[in-house]
């Protein structure tokens, strides 16, 4: 079933036209959500993301646009039939119709899109996964890329092009020639006692799991935690490079060209990072 506007319809359904501006414009934004047995992880983080996001795009926020009503929206949409414990939400929000690129109204519509997930907790996959350096095209360094938008089409051609090469994933630069994200996350790099990831200010999207470890190893003892640009000739010589999200927590990379990497420190992690998502429901 797909929520739209709070009336549950099914996935054959059309309730989109012509006119929508987030097929138009781009002139939308969504949030990717995991939901265990019941209990949306980082609900809050979330909410206030979208929140932000909708303000820094001049959306008017409904007033009825409550916490509770964001996590009451999701429920509704998942299935009482549904024998899945875990769940993928989307929760999309959309400028209404009308306009050109300066639109009629800044009224919004959401859609709520649920798959199911196989483990209920997450758990690091050690399989090989290969990644690779995407140069055809940057991302900028501003604000907009910090925001989960639909505008995603360096990512999709990034995709492409890992599909037709049999990489896992690639690396995104930006115009800096900085290593910003993967295709699908926020990036760590590892190097000794040293957790590296790439600022806010160097494009990447301001990812809710990369919060939670930098919030994890603010206060660590033995590791140091930094926000700081890596440039691609830095992924030979680390010890480490993982990919965060929501849906997966945290994927090893094991190879890089040449470069075989280690998984300790997202083995560490994992299980940090699980039972800080069981304390936040």
């Amino acid at each position: 079933m797909v929520n739209f506007n709070g009336e549950l319809v099914g996935n054959e359904q059309g309730f989109f036209n012509h006119q929508n501006r987030g097929f138009k414009y781009g002139d939308a934004l969504f949030e990717t959500i995991r939901e265990v047995n019941g209990h949306i992880y980082f609900l809050e983080e979330h909410y206030l993301r979208l929140m932000a996001s909708m303000r820094i795009l001049r959306m008017e926020i409904p007033m009825n646009f409550t916490l509770e009503f964001f996590e009451e929206e999701i429920h509704k949409t998942i299935s009482p039939n549904e024998t899945s414990p875990a769940h993928r939400i989307r929760f999309a929000v959309y400028r209404n119709d009308g306009g050109l690129y300066t639109p009629q109204t800044n009224d919004i519509s959401y859609v709520i899109e649920v798959s199911s997930l196989d483990a209920p907790f997450y758990v690091l996959n050690e399989a090989v996964y290969e990644v690779e350096l995407f140069k055809d095209f940057y991302l900028n360094t501003d604000m907009l890329s910090n925001l989960k938008t639909n505008n995603k089409i360096i990512h999709v051609v990034a995709g492409i092009y890992a599909k037709e090469n049999d990489y896992q994933n690639c690396l995104l630069l930006n115009n800096d020639k900085s290593v910003v994200e993967a295709i699908n996350g926020n990036i760590f790099v590892v190097i000794g006692n040293l957790v590296k990831t790439p600022p806010l200010k160097d494009g990447c999207l301001d990812g809710i799991i990369r919060k939670k470890i930098l919030t994890m190893l603010k206060d660590d003892e033995v590791l140091e935690i930094v926000e700081e640009s890596i440039s691609p000739f830095e992924l030979q010589k680390v010890d480490e490079l993982f990919i965060t999200n929501t849906i997966q927590g945290i994927v090893p990379v094991t190879n890089y060209r040449k470069k075989e990497y280690t998984s300790a420190m997202a083995k560490r992690l994992v299980g940090r990072l699980n039972a800080l998502a069981r304390l936040a429901v």
